[in-house]
């Protein structure tokens, strides 16, 4: 009696496979970090060149009052970012998720179709709205004629508004693909047995939704604390977030192991948040 056939994938084709990624990885994930720690811990001369010696003194920096201020803020405007796109980007994606299957994809495509747009256009397309002489305050004239309007541009206003435009689909899209996935039978026992809408969504959906929420948190949260060119499109500046700092030691400062060593701090606390996430999200799998 012949034996089955042997139908594994051959050990030297999956290597094969994997190499491109692996490449990939390599040259543009592992060597541009391990170039970025190396530096970080160099200094420079006088004209701006990398001195390649062992020092600290570029961490000390990083904890200056001044940075950890400027460290603070951008944790700040980054988090508030993060719970407006939770609080505006949750129903939307409820609603698509929940949404007959004819019309999910034609309301993904909606919310897909601005991102096809070149970001510095949507983001002075805002710069149109806000401005004084703006779409908004031309709205507000035409319909009281008497009012002054509101000066949003260059105030951290209309930077916390560019992040959430920026990021909302971020958001958006890990909720819906959880919300698509939630047994409807769920949440009809849970209203057999009693349950208010409240409570069916804060102990059955919110629940069964979190890792969508989570992994939306990932991807707004930390771009968002280094996002760089919003603040200066649209805070003109003077809303100096830590994406700034970095882009102009790397640009204008010329300190090139500063702005490294700024940036392994920022992938520090890029792993910090990601840690805490999977471990809230085990805690959510495993009670116990």
């Amino acid at each position: 009696m012949k034996s089955a056939p042997d139908r594994r994938t051959p050990r030297w084709r999956a290597w094969l496979l994997l190499t491109p990624m692996i490449a990939w990885l390599v040259l543009f994930v592992v060597a541009p970090t391990a170039i970025l720690l190396v530096y970080s811990f160099c200094e420079r001369d006088e004209v701006g060149r990398v001195v390649f010696t062992f020092s600290l003194e570029n961490y000390r920096r990083v904890f200056d009052p001044i940075y950890l201020r400027i460290f603070a803020r951008s944790v700040g405007y980054a988090g508030l970012t993060t719970v407006i796109c939770i609080l505006a980007g949750y129903p939307v994606a409820y609603c698509i998720g929940r949404a007959r299957e004819e019309w999910r994809h034609r309301l993904l495509l909606l919310l897909m179709v601005p991102c096809w747009t070149s970001f510095l256009i949507r983001t002075y397309a805002w710069i149109t709205i806000l401005k004084e002489e703006g779409l908004l305050n031309g709205l507000i004239r035409l319909v009281a004629p008497t009012a002054t309007g509101f000066d949003l541009m260059y105030t951290p206003t209309a930077v916390v508004i560019g992040l959430v435009y920026a990021y909302l689909p971020f958001m958006i899209l890990p909720i819906y693909g959880s919300v698509e996935k939630l047994d409807g039978a769920l949440i009809e026992a849970a209203h057999d047995l009693g349950a208010g809408p409240l409570r069916v969504f804060s102990s059955v959906i919110i629940p069964l939704t979190l890792p969508g929420i989570a992994a939306g948190t990932l991807l707004v949260f930390v771009p968002a604390v280094g996002m760089f060119a919003i603040t200066d499109l649209m805070g003109g500046a003077r809303v100096p977030l830590i994406g700034n700092v970095i882009q102009n030691q790397f640009l204008v400062a010329r300190d090139w192991p500063f702005g490294a060593a700024l940036g392994a701090v920022f992938m520090g606390l890029f792993a910090l948040t990601y840690w805490i996430l999977l471990r809230l999200g085990a805690r959510e799998e495993d009670p116990a």
